[in-house]
């Protein structure tokens, strides 16, 4: 199993971040296809109670490379990733992994 991580830092304006990523950007995920699952998280704290390293994280497995490469050069996939910086004020880091 393959996970494209995708970390989102802590935006400029929290509001303006989660009316684009509920109302646009995640329409525009739910496009995808070729994935097996997603998760989306919204960060609380980190484990000791101070502020979370990251906002938010969403999570998507795909059975091997090739479903990544597939689902990520699709049409739907390339307006997700190019829609990132619409909102992402506070930075992203995509991360891929074999999971074991």
């Amino acid at each position: 199993m393959i996970k494209l991580t995708v970390l989102y830092g802590h935006p400029t304006d929290v509001a303006a971040f989660e009316d684009y990523y509920k109302n646009t950007h995640l329409p525009l995920a739910a496009k995808m296809t070729g994935f097996e699952k997603v998760e989306f998280t919204k960060f609380i704290s980190a484990p000791d109670g101070s502020a979370a390293a990251n906002y938010r994280m969403a999570e998507f497995w795909f059975t091997n490379p090739e479903a990544l490469q597939a689902t990520m050069g699709s049409h739907e996939g390339q307006a997700t990733a190019a829609d990132i910086a619409n909102f992402a004020t506070g930075g992203v880091t995509l991360l891929v992994g074999a999971v074991e």
